[in-house]
């Protein structure tokens, strides 16, 4: 929580707080530009990790038409690289130490993705880096660390964990080892799967009627091969693993299933809910019509397109692994990488009171370089 300042809720989902804050630091920006979003999140560094300052947050559809073309449409670059001069704007109004900006899956995959990451180093002077899948869950698993718990019906030494992000382009999962005593996670394995909420959609359409039965069994053939490697459902039957989950996707769920009146992060980070209460938010959603999912306050226009199509990759994963409670996550790529920010200032800023006289380089690409000291 902020302990100086008022927050202000701007348009395009953004938080700024006042001025007070300005006093305090170091300060740490991280870009995230996916499939279907551009977010940015600042955030002055703590004791404890960091504490955030500023977020903006858009709809960009950078994956849109990706699965046929193979390329990056000219009007999906257009909608990010206005965006990210938004980003660049806000990141000029604080006195920032370092910036990390990286692209995901729609940059990852589109045969125009570097060339579309040079364009915005040419025109705005920010450069991008592009992530590997295991990265993002990497970096998933850092930012929601601290949310893994033992679940009410299992026993207190349960000891793994399904973790999960449903993006635009792809869902990464990453199954973890979990040291209840440590309070630590590491990765087992992970997998990205080539679908997300806008490749379903463009597959199988916005999910109405029979298509979202079929998005499901897609999604849990993508899933199968996972399945056989890790044999996650035997550790499921023994009550040993935990579920969380980071997107869009869950947190609108979650908002459902408390019949929220506006979306409230406060309200949802962190919460476990029952698995079944999640697949009733789910019936819900269903059961509107396309006006009232795009009037209802946690779906709304932008994400109409995408809601059903991320439920049934949700539903997929459940049915998979039907763990009987879920954590929900409001934190993800953005949070990793200011935690891994904050965690590197410290440790090189202890390097350099030890050595007073030792000459450090800053290491800067330009004035808003990748993980730059600017």
């Amino acid at each position: 929580m902020m302990r100086q300042g008022t927050e202000h809720r701007l348009s395009g989902q953004a938080s700024v707080r006042t001025s007070s804050t300005r006093q305090t630091g170091p300060f740490f920006g991280a870009i995230d530009l996916g499939t279907n979003n551009c977010r940015l999140m600042i955030a002055a560094g703590t004791a404890n990790g960091f504490r955030v300052v500023d977020s903006f947050n858009r709809s960009v559809r950078l994956g849109e038409g990706l699965r046929l073309s193979g390329r990056l449409a000219e009007e999906s670059m257009t909608r990010a690289l206005d965006a990210l001069r938004i980003c660049v704007e806000r990141m000029k109004q604080w006195p920032l130490s370092h910036v990390r900006a990286v692209a995901t899956e729609a940059c990852r995959k589109a045969a125009n993705g570097r060339e579309f990451l040079e364009r915005v180093q040419s025109e705005i002077g920010l450069t991008i880096d592009i992530i590997t899948a295991r990265e993002e869950a990497e970096l998933a698993l850092e930012s929601c660390s601290p949310l893994f718990r033992v679940p009410s019906h299992a026993p207190a030494r349960a000891e793994r964990g399904v973790l999960f992000d449903i993006g635009g382009g792809s869902t990464e999962v990453a199954w973890v080892r979990v040291d209840q005593a440590r309070k630590s996670q590491t990765l087992i394995g992970t997998t990205s799967m080539p679908v997300g909420v806008i490749t379903l959609q463009e597959m199988f359409g916005e999910g109405h009627g029979s298509s979202y039965e079929e998005m499901v069994s897609y999604v849990q053939s993508h899933l199968a091969d996972f399945e056989n490697i890790h044999r996650i459902r035997r550790e499921i039957t023994q009550g040993n693993a935990c579920l969380l989950g980071t997107s869009g996707t869950v947190t609108t769920l979650a908002g459902v299933a408390l019949s929220l009146p506006r979306y409230n992060r406060a309200a949802i980070d962190g919460l476990t809910l029952p698995g079944d209460v999640m697949r009733e938010a789910i019936n819900t959603l269903r059961g509107l019509s396309r006006n009232h999912l795009s009037a209802h306050p946690c779906v709304g226009e932008d994400r109409v397109k995408y809601v059903l199509p991320g439920c049934a990759i949700f539903e997929a994963i459940h049915r998979a692994w039907p763990i009987e409670e879920v954590t929900i996550a409001d934190r993800g790529l953005r949070d990793g990488m200011l935690l891994r920010m904050a965690r590197d200032h410290g440790q090189r800023f202890t390097r350099e009171r030890r050595r007073p006289y030792r000459h450090v380089t800053p290491r800067s690409r330009g004035p808003l370089g990748n993980y730059a000291t600017i």
